[in-house]
């Protein structure tokens, strides 16, 4: 996967929407909670679109499953958990799999002539720090995502649901959830992507953000 990089275009009614920033959705699976010494086992990132109206939607996903670096600590208990099989799956290295997802959202970035991504997810700063690492691990040049800010799902389906956990969010939201299909870095970037636009759409419908530019 190596997509062109495109000019830079106008601004999206989606770059007005977050100050320049394009949301991205990511999710990833690991071989435990610390991300300079555990292995990233998947990435998945999924890209957003806004439509004429304002709706926010699920666009691109973008899909890694990542070869453990050199001497990463990997914990039987997180496999298990995720059930995920290091030794019978296509993987690729970080090496790779990092450039190719970071080329992805900047042309991403660029078709909505945002100034840059910043990472959506649910408990966003745990998939934001394994990120980071990542990309100091593989020396990535222009990593596209704000270093430090995020939007969390966890926070907002407290606020808008009364849940913060991703399966009860998705379901008291209306989406449609599979356990057993959940701790795939792909799905769980999908549904935690159906939720922000849900979320972001129904604020709209209370009278919230209509598509006014705001001046700093």
């Amino acid at each position: 996967m190596n997509p062109a990089e495109p000019q830079d275009s106008p601004k999206t009614l989606l770059a007005q929407r977050f100050r320049g920033f394009l949301p991205v959705v990511v999710d990833v699976e690991t071989g435990g909670f610390n991300a300079d010494t555990d292995a990233l086992l998947e990435i998945a990132a999924v890209t957003l679109r806004m439509d004429d109206d304002g709706i926010l939607h699920r666009h691109e996903t973008f899909d890694f499953h990542v070869d453990p670096f050199e001497g990463a600590n990997v914990e039987q208990a997180a496999l298990d958990f995720t059930g995920i099989d290091i030794d019978n799956r296509d993987a690729v290295p970080e090496m790779m799999a990092i450039p190719d997802l970071f080329r992805a959202i900047r042309r991403a970035v660029k078709e909505n002539g945002c100034s840059r991504a910043v990472i959506v997810g649910h408990n966003a700063h745990f998939d934001l720090g394994f990120v980071n690492a990542a990309a100091n691990r593989c020396d990535a040049k222009r990593n596209p995502f704000h270093p430090f800010s995020c939007f969390d799902t966890a926070t907002l389906a407290g606020l808008a649901y009364g849940h913060t956990v991703l399966a009860k969010s998705c379901q008291l939201a209306g989406i449609e959830f599979s356990n057993s299909a959940a701790h795939s870095a792909a799905y769980d970037a999908e549904k935690t992507a159906d939720l922000f636009c849900k979320i972001v759409n129904r604020w709209r419908e209370l009278g919230g953000w209509l598509g006014q530019v705001v001046e700093e």
